[in-house]
């Protein structure tokens, strides 16, 4: 008789299905839906960049690359982010080249985070944390920022680690935020680092949406509290290279040392002619971003008020390609029940806000990522649909 298998990793098995890869899977085979679902940069990658993948495949870069990133794109990525965000670290040993963002929240935590460890998250935040986070053992901490208009301030954090039942070891934030576009000022990120100081935590801070700033200009963490702080960054939304899965985590050299050893077995290294790629957005490819946000931004200025009109409150988003909306009253609550009606009688896809917080069930989230044309044809049937559902 054959003995059955032993059980499961229960941490895996436990874990709820991300809401947001099921939410759109449920909607993505309802025949004519128009998706204004996820981040994807509705623009082409930059032609200087495609070539640059095209010759390193010709020239056989197709072999290991070295594990922590080939030396010319850390170096390159040290440049490009110190003399972008005035940050100042030394050189290559204070960078990995990751695949993606993804991978590098999760090599961030698995070094920082013992077991049970807290992790402090300003809600709404976007869901695969929370994934990566139960992977690494740790413990969520959410803080709502709901009633703040989405804004962290020191007395959240003050009051969240005093009521922590866990050692509280980081923070991770993330801004301009997805989902809700809102960001900090200068004298914001100081008085946050001030207070993430007094506290001694890490600040895992994940700026993959920075060069997408508006109206100010972006500050780091890794500026005002380099000591503390883990830099997360990547060329998906600067340069809208979604596909070619590229990040970078950039630290001490002592903690990137440390962080290495989790990249090394995880990943080992992204292919070579991507990083050749890569090394040509960040030494070559400096226009595209400052592109991408001027339209960005028009589109915001574009849809915003039209949101309004319909009734939705909306916080004027500050950076990114997100607009994070709370339903008028007459539309209800439940974001859940009204972003599914909307894909099956509307034709359009938004993401619920229960993907990115229990806080935030009465909202939507809209991407304005896509196309110009998908976007005015996806507000015309969103306006369509409202319109009928109030009988006009």
């Amino acid at each position: 008789m054959t003995s059955l298998p032993q059980p499961l990793n229960p941490i895996i098995t436990d874990l709820a299905p991300d809401r947001l890869l099921g939410f759109q899977a449920q909607v993505r085979d309802i025949p004519g839906i128009l998706k204004l679902t996820f981040g994807e940069p509705g623009f082409a990658v930059d032609e200087r960049i495609k070539a640059a993948a095209v010759a390193a495949i010709h020239n056989d870069r197709s072999h290991y690359a070295e594990s922590q990133g080939e030396r010319a794109l850390r170096l390159a990525a040290v440049d490009y982010f110190n003399q972008t965000y005035h940050l100042n670290y030394a050189g290559e040993e204070n960078v990995i080249v990751t695949l993606g963002v993804s991978e590098a929240i999760n090599v961030v935590l698995l070094t920082l985070l013992g077991d049970q460890d807290g992790l402090l998250v300003p809600e709404p935040a976007y869901g695969p944390y929370f994934t990566s986070l139960a992977i690494a053992r740790g413990t969520r901490i959410g803080i709502d920022t709901t009633a703040n208009r989405f804004k962290l301030t020191p007395q959240m954090i003050d009051d969240a680690v005093a009521d922590a039942k866990v050692p509280v070891r980081a923070i991770l934030m993330n801004y301009p935020n997805n989902p809700t576009g809102v960001t900090y000022s200068r004298d914001e990120i100081v008085a946050l680092a001030a207070t993430f100081k007094k506290h001694g935590i890490w600040v895992i801070s994940d700026e993959i949406y920075a060069v997408l700033t508006y109206d100010q200009a972006h500050v780091s963490f890794a500026e005002i509290l380099p000591e503390q702080t883990i830099y997360i960054n990547g060329l998906s939304k600067s340069h809208a290279m979604t596909g070619y899965r590229v990040g970078f985590i950039l630290g001490s050299a002592a903690v990137i040392a440390q962080m290495q050893k989790v990249h090394g077995a995880l990943t080992f290294a992204i292919p070579t002619f991507i990083q050749d790629a890569a090394l040509v957005a960040l030494r070559d490819v400096t226009d595209t971003p400052l592109a991408m946000r001027a339209q960005y931004k028009a589109r915001r200025d574009r849809v915003l008020p039209q949101l309004t009109a319909l009734g939705f409150d909306v916080v004027q988003p500050e950076g990114a390609f997100y607009l994070f909306a709370k339903l008028p009253a007459d539309l209800g609550d439940d974001g859940d029940a009204f972003a599914l009606a909307l894909a099956q009688q509307g034709k359009v896809a938004v993401m619920p806000g229960s993907g990115f917080s229990t806080a935030a069930k009465a909202y939507i989230r809209i991407s304005y990522a896509a196309s110009d044309a998908d976007l005015t044809e996806g507000m015309r049937r969103m306006t369509a649909y409202i319109n009928q559902l109030r009988g006009k």
